[in-house]
């Protein structure tokens, strides 16, 4: 069994678009209501800035924070149409593309160095929520398809009027509802299913109260004002934002699933976002047996994030899987 830690990146992927500052004259051509949302920063004190260098927005603000999404996948990937009900997670774009690329590298090197692209590259997105974003980003850049599940049905049902109106969307995500919400892969991955990966990004808190105090802690960092309001900026419902066991329970429940699919799966992954769990995966993943185990680090600025990934598939078969169908 080999474990394997990537070391500490300090900045976004090199294929990631988003690694300079946005380009708010480009993302306003495109999406102009986004100007509605852009000020001007008066406490950057670099005088070596323009007015437009010190351009942002208010990133405290639902609202400010949706238009500007809509503005990166209006620009960046190709989307005609995208839009989140109220109080959905609006997930910040640049660390999601980050996640896509670091493992189109984790693909390549089981691939003889060439990431694999295609439609016939599956990706299984659990938990895809409201906004669909991991497909829609892998699909721009990789031509991936996509099954994206989720336990919320209002959330699937958004995800479907956004394939709908994005055409190319609609040949490369399926949806699929998990009826059973204790489960992850149960119901899920069938037997004549294979997938090249699966992607997730886990409930973080293990309540509600929980994941109520930090969202204010993120809100008032953000406004560097104490708010009593649970205002999240990046929006998330009950299933998005938490769960019986919180992140650990969530992902030691995936890795004891994951089990019954050694050969229909190459690589099972999941974001960390506690590195103390860190120590508690390894464990679990040792004791399933686990062939293989990576932690792949990213980075924005000074936030660190990381996915664990992990296969069952020996040398020799990692080595006869086909990623595509010729």
């Amino acid at each position: 069994m080999k474990n394997k830690i990537i070391p500490e990146k300090t900045t976004l992927h090199p294929r990631n678009p988003h690694s300079f500052r946005y380009d708010f004259e480009k993302l306003i051509y495109n999406y102009p209501i986004l100007k509605n949302y852009i000020f001007v920063n008066e406490l950057d004190v670099d005088m070596s800035k323009s007015e437009q260098a010190k351009q942002t927005i208010d990133f405290a603000n639902p609202e400010a924070v949706k238009a500007l999404n809509k503005a990166i996948l209006i620009s960046n990937y190709g989307i005609e149409y995208w839009d989140i009900p109220k109080n959905y997670l609006c997930p910040p774009i640049p660390g999601r593309a980050d996640y896509i690329h670091h493992l189109a590298d984790l693909l390549a090197n089981s691939n003889n160095g060439t990431i694999p692209e295609g439609e016939n590259v599956i990706g299984l997105d659990v938990g895809i929520g409201a906004n669909c974003v991991y497909p829609i980003i892998g699909n721009h850049e990789y031509q991936w398809s996509f099954v994206g599940t989720d336990i919320d049905e209002n959330a699937l049902q958004n995800c479907k009027k956004i394939i709908a109106k994005n055409p190319h969307l609609i040949e490369a995500i399926s949806l699929q509802l998990q009826v059973e919400p204790r489960f992850i892969f149960k119901n899920i991955i069938l037997p004549e299913d294979k997938f090249a990966f699966t992607i997730c990004n886990p409930p973080f808190h293990s309540s509600q109260d929980e994941a109520t105090k930090a969202a204010l802690r993120k809100v008032n960092n953000l406004e560097d004002v104490k708010s009593s309001k649970p205002i999240l900026n990046f929006g998330g419902q009950n299933a998005e934002l938490w769960c019986t066991g919180g992140e650990i329970g969530f992902i030691t429940q995936m890795i004891y699933e994951s089990v019954k699919y050694p050969l229909q799966v190459f690589w099972f992954t999941t974001l960390v976002s506690k590195k103390d769990n860190l120590r508690s995966i390894y464990k679990t993943l040792n004791k399933v047996g686990a062939v293989e185990i990576k932690t792949i680090e990213m980075a924005q600025g000074q936030k660190i994030s990381r996915f664990v990934a992990w296969t069952f598939l020996s040398e020799n078969q990692q080595k006869e899987w086909k990623f595509s169908i010729d």
